[in-house]
């Protein structure tokens, strides 16, 4: 009699010339794309903690996009459906730095160096992000001049309507008066506060029987900024705890550059409309 256990419910064992699991999310690839550099045990942590959260902004950009394309064609019901995903998306970001801030100062010291002048300021995918959602910058496309594949979505994004920028573009086909900067501008500049945009959230705000799906973007997107601020924060605070305020490997202030990110804001007139109703 065999001593082999009996394939459960009739699972498929041979897969000879056939897809597995494996074989389908090619986890050859991935689960070998780590590295170490140093051979300190806790430098594993620190590799699996930024390929996981780039994957994670892979998925978040895909549904950015999505979303703004849909927006652009006035289908907010599909877009709020992305945007509830991305908020999703965004709290796993969130709850890995828990994981990440087990390192302690002494552990990462000890394979630092390994990193070189790598860091993840240099986080293309996350400067797409902040595209999507209307950071724009120019200088910070720099570090990717050298590669010009990742360079050239980077600047037809820099030079693209935000998902921001289509949902005020939204608010003007949907009769909303606005100054004419709000509606075409040049897309590389940051936008700039505009209180005929503020007015018309307020608006949309006071109105939501008759704007019901302009507040439900309303909400998504103020959802999708809080979900982001306490992801900045939590950064903050781990770099904090970890590295103190040295200088990050890439050059910035550390610290200080992720505290001065903080004041950043997305979705201006969204906030401020809060003061007007």
């Amino acid at each position: 009699m065999s001593s082999d256990p009996a394939p459960a419910d009739g699972a498929r064992l041979d897969f000879a010339g056939a897809m597995s699991y494996g074989d389908y999310l090619h986890l050859d690839a991935i689960l070998g794309a780590q590295h170490p550099r140093s051979g300190d045990h806790n430098e594993m942590l620190f590799i699996v903690q930024h390929q996981a959260s780039e994957l994670w902004m892979k998925l978040m950009l895909h549904e950015l996009l999505a979303a703004r394309d849909r927006v652009r064609g006035g289908e907010l019901a599909p877009a709020a459906k992305m945007l509830s995903r991305v908020a999703r998306i965004m709290a796993q970001l969130n709850q890995s730095w828990d994981v990440l801030s087990t390192l302690t100062p002494a552990e990462y010291s000890a394979f630092r160096a390994s990193l070189g002048s790598s860091s993840g300021f240099q986080s293309w995918q996350y400067r797409m992000i902040e595209f999507a959602l209307g950071t724009k910058n120019a200088v910070l496309m720099a570090p990717h001049r050298h590669r010009p594949d990742l360079l050239a979505p980077l600047e037809r994004l820099h030079a693209s309507p935000s998902l921001y920028d289509e949902a005020v573009r939204l608010l003007a086909r949907r009769g909303f008066a606005l100054g004419a900067g709000a509606v075409e501008r040049d897309w590389t500049a940051p936008r700039a506060f505009d209180e005929t945009v503020r007015d018309a959230w307020v608006g949309v705000y006071r109105d939501t029987a008759r704007f019901w799906d302009l507040y439900e973007l309303a909400e998504k997107l103020v959802d999708l900024e809080d979900a982001f601020r306490q992801w900045r924060f939590r950064h903050a605070t781990t770099v904090e705890r970890i590295i103190g305020f040295k200088r990050g490997t890439g050059g910035t202030s550390g610290v200080a550059y992720l505290r001065r990110m903080l004041d950043s804001v997305l979705f201006p007139e969204l906030w401020h409309a809060r003061t007007g109703l």
